[in-house]
């Protein structure tokens, strides 16, 4: 994917700013209210219909928050067909099910064949879900679409067939130092050195670690190959998208999530072993005095908190990655030689908004949920301005007029699509 870096023609700042530049702000017009209506409906019939609502459900929401995007005076619109996207939502509710039979029952050649099928078919997977999701994407008559074909996304697919290869590696390593059975490991205990089983031992975890650290590599490089691969080959009219981040800026982002979490690894990990503390002495101090349902209160209580904790512990990096990753994209790409974006997005504020969604959604037992959505959905596309060389009517003038049609995509990509608009 490195000759992607170079194909992506990034024009110099001077020769773009020279230009009749006209800055359009996005907007959000939604709010949680609306939001909301929309929400509780597609849950209520989502639990009536045992899920299978969820199609309907997805087109809703997505029309909704495509619907009240405004892009320089013009909302977008989703335009998928339902009837597709139920096709499609039926053919994954049949392999799910087909899958989960291969697994209850022990057919392991079956399970084994499904998750090959799948290794092999998830770029044909996510090709087609872009090509979905693009397609049914509309914005002043103009249909977005993505254009790579079917060589690119396999040959950017190339982590996913590594990840595999390291743990297949790791697999054989662990059968190579592992004895097989527990009357070999007391075997070799008798009949070696103390040093033997520590030192075996340290080779597993070694396997284990290293096959752990390439496979994030490798998630770092799948995310980035198709990220530059969607903008790249994502055309409106005649004119390609344009790309300019690098493989280096994605690990610094991860670097710096893994940062993050463990800042608040540790502060939630002192809080609470100071709460913990306090509340075992006053059980110990005053256990005679406290009834058996007020320990059991306590317990549940305990077990509710720690899963609170862990949901605290991981949102502010979540929300940093998602927000940073935000910035990095569309800071830095555009289309052709006419329009950039660029992003206003602060991380301070997102990570706040986001642990003020957490702890609001909790209190309501998931009632907030939507109006946190709208939220952060406003927060982020509010920060995007977009830049138009030589005006926005002139433009999409010109695009219009070379816009090609494509042929309609099959059910799988409404299957592997529905993920990304709802």
């Amino acid at each position: 994917m490195d000759h992607q870096q170079t194909g992506a023609g990034a024009a110099p700042v001077s020769t773009f700013a020279a230009q009749d530049i006209n800055a359009h702000p996005l907007e959000f017009t939604g709010s949680g209210g609306e939001y909301f209506r929309v929400w509780i409906v597609n849950v209520l019939l989502t639990i009536l219909t045992l899920g299978f609502y969820t199609p309907w459900a997805r087109r809703r929401t997505a029309q909704y928050f495509y619907g009240h995007t405004v892009v320089a005076g013009s909302p977008l619109e989703f335009t998928a067909q339902q009837g597709r996207m139920v096709k499609g939502f039926i053919i994954l509710v049949m392999i799910s099910i087909a899958y989960q039979i291969a697994v209850n029952t022990g057919q392991d050649t079956a399970v084994g064949v499904f998750l090959l099928a799948g290794a092999l078919l998830s770029p044909f997977i996510w090709g087609s879900a872009m090509r979905f999701r693009l397609g049914s994407t509309r914005w002043r008559g103009l249909r977005l679409q993505f254009t790579a074909p079917w060589r690119e996304v396999y040959k950017a697919s190339w982590p996913v067939f590594a990840i595999a290869l390291v743990w297949f590696g790791v697999f054989f390593g662990i059968q190579y130092l592992a004895p097989e059975s527990a009357s070999a490991l007391q075997e070799l205990a008798d009949e070696s050195s103390d040093a033997d089983l520590p030192t075996m031992t340290a080779g597993i975890w070694g396997l284990l670690a290293m096959g752990l650290l390439l496979s994030i590599m490798c998630v770092i490089r799948l995310e980035y190959n198709y990220k530059s691969l969607l903008v790249l080959r994502t055309q409106v009219g005649a004119e390609t998208g344009r790309w300019k981040p690098v493989y280096m800026d994605f690990i610094k982002v991860w670097l710096a999530t893994v940062a993050v979490f463990l800042l608040f690894a540790i502060g939630v990990t002192v809080v609470v072993g100071v709460l913990a503390g306090g509340t075992a002495a006053l059980f110990i101090d005053d256990a005679k005095n406290r009834s058996f349902a007020l320990i059991m209160v306590a317990i549940v209580v305990g077990i509710f908190g720690g899963i609170f904790m862990l949901l605290l512990t991981s949102a502010p990096a979540r929300a940093y990655r998602e927000a940073r990753m935000f910035q990095l994209m569309w800071d830095n790409i555009g289309l052709s030689q006419v329009a950039r974006f660029k992003c206003g997005l602060r991380t301070r504020s997102f990570v706040l908004l986001r642990i003020k969604n957490l702890f609001l959604t909790l209190l309501t037992l998931g009632l907030y949920r939507p109006f946190a959505r709208v939220s952060e959905y406003r927060m982020k596309a509010e920060s995007v301005t977009l830049h138009v060389k030589g005006g926005v009517d002139q433009v999409t003038g010109a695009m219009v007029r070379q816009q090609q049609q494509g042929g309609i995509g099959d059910a799988l990509a409404d299957a592997a699509g529905l993920d990304l608009i709802g």
